[in-house]
């Protein structure tokens, strides 16, 4: 069955970097688009970025633009969110997704908290 697993999230202070990681299995990796969500408390899940299933095309919304980069492996079945210059409004739980034969799947999610 497909399974999402995330993992990289924590606390981390305003400016700090981290790097999300998705391991995915069950499924074709490299045939899907992958997409990085988060979600707010009180707020509704949003897209973040998302990359197609070669990596050749890339998209990120403008609050991460310059701040964020997607990227995969399809040798070890991954996509990664490394996240930079993090802000406060940045805290939300991120989640992987796919999108393939009419399903929707999603990770677990990883809590990431931006505070000093």
């Amino acid at each position: 069955q497909v399974q999402l697993v995330e993992s990289g999230g924590g606390l981390v202070q305003p400016g700090g970097s981290l790097k999300l990681s998705c391991a995915a299995s069950g499924f074709v990796f490299n045939k899907y688009r992958m997409n990085w969500y988060c979600q707010a408390p009180g707020k509704e899940r949003e897209l973040v970025a998302f990359i197609t299933s070669s990596g050749s095309t890339i998209r990120y919304t403008e609050p991460v633009k310059g701040r964020f980069t997607i990227s995969r492996d399809n040798a070890k079945n991954t996509v990664y969110l490394q996240m930079n210059s993090l802000k406060p409004e940045d805290t939300a739980v991120y989640y992987c997704n796919t999108h393939f034969e009419t399903q929707t799947f999603w990770g677990q999610g990883t809590q990431v908290t931006v505070s000093s």
